[in-house]
Formats: C-alpha cells, sequence, structure tokens
C-alpha cells in the first residue's frame, strides 16, 4: 500500500463522505437498519449516529485501517454495540445466515470485485435479510454514461477505486437478490457522480 492510500486518501475519502448533503441519504437507509448489523465498507463511522434501538448489534467491516481508527470516535458516541473487522467484502469473515441486515453507503463503487462481494452479502444474510443500500453508479442519459466511462480508470486511481460507471440495480439482482424497493435520481452536483440508487433487497 502506498503513503497516499494508507496516509491520505483515508482523509479524503472521510471530508468527502461528510457532506451535510448525503445526510437524507444516511437517515433514510441507515435508520431502517433492524437485528445484527452488518455494515459493509463502515469507513470512519459516519453512519453510527444514524442507527436506531432496533439495531442489537453493528458490526463494521473496513479494508482500511487508518478508517477503522477513525471509527472509534464515533463509537464511544453511540450506545449500540459495535464490533470492527478489518477485511474485505469479498470475504466476509461471518457465518452463514447470521446477519438481520446489510448496509452499504457508497461502498459498492470502490470494492474491486463487486458481484463477489455481494454473494458474500447474499450469503450470510438471513433467508428474511435485507440487503440496505444507497450508492450512486450508472447514469440512464447516453451523454452522461460516456463521460462516466471515459473518466472511471482515471477517476479509480485517486479515489481508492471508485467507478463511476457501475449498474447498481443489475448488480445487485445478478447477486441473487430481488429489490423490493428502489428510488433512483440525481442529487445535486455533476452529473457524472451523482446518480444515485436508494432502496432495499432480499434474497431471492
Amino acid at each position: 500500500m502506498s503513503f497516499y492510500e494508507e496516509r491520505i486518501l483515508p482523509w479524503l475519502i472521510h471530508l468527502s463522505m461528510r457532506q451535510t448533503r448525503l445526510a437524507p441519504y444516511r437517515g433514510r437507509v441507515v435508520s431502517t437498519a433492524t437485528g445484527r448489523v452488518l455494515e459493509v465498507g463502515i469507513g470512519s463511522g459516519l453512519n453510527v449516529p444514524f442507527y436506531r434501538r432496533n439495531v442489537n448489534q453493528v458490526v463494521g467491516l473496513e479494508p482500511s485501517p487508518k478508517l477503522l481508527a477513525m471509527v472509534h470516535k464515533a463509537a464511544r458516541q453511540s450506545q449500540i454495540p459495535l464490533r470492527l473487522i478489518e477485511g474485505t467484502a469479498e470475504a466476509i469473515p461471518i457465518e452463514d445466515r447470521n446477519i438481520d441486515t446489510v448496509v452499504t453507503t457508497w461502498t459498492m463503487c470502490s470494492i474491486p470485485d463487486v458481484e463477489r462481494a455481494l454473494q458474500e452479502m447474499r450469503r450470510v444474510l438471513r433467508p428474511d435479510g435485507r440487503l440496505l443500500f444507497v450508492e450512486h453508479g450508472r447514469a440512464p442519459e447516453a451523454g452522461v454514461r460516456w463521460w462516466q466511462d471515459h473518466l472511471t480508470p482515471a477517476w479509480k486511481y485517486i479515489s481508492g477505486g471508485c467507478h463511476l460507471n457501475r449498474a447498481i440495480e443489475e448488480l445487485i439482482e445478478k447477486a441473487g437478490f430481488r429489490i423490493d424497493r428502489l428510488e433512483k435520481s440525481y442529487m445535486r452536483g455533476p452529473k457524472f457522480m451523482a446518480f444515485m440508487y436508494e432502496g432495499s433487497a432480499r434474497p431471492d
């Protein structure tokens, strides 16, 4: 891991994800989690204040040690038990059917093997569990998609592997989930990075 990836990038991710315009998405998605929760890509813990009392435990999975260190401050201000795991979404160290809710917020864009990661999320979910997500991804307009496709190679290099052009709905369904709620719209900002997928899905 380079100096940039280890020391600089975690702070850039933390600062960019602190934007106040992201809070309404967090509020709608994270607050509906229940039971034992796995948050994939917990980052610096910005979702922690949005969990409610119907959550028994949050298991936070994150590959960056620096970001995991930042979570401890958020954890001290929460009454919900929090367990942190350094690891990747492609190999989740949790037993089958052991999680009630999986939460991902702006995470699927940067997972190297997102197809494998979604299969892992489905594996650890109970049969009646839910995947709650808000992600940015592939836009409906051809002109915006052109920019997403052409900017992604350089964007990945500076942003920790973030893809601007992933088709989130299609990826979730191909991994064996049935989407039961989905809202798609642009957030305020440059269109190539502002098309949002917000919703929930269940193992099919």
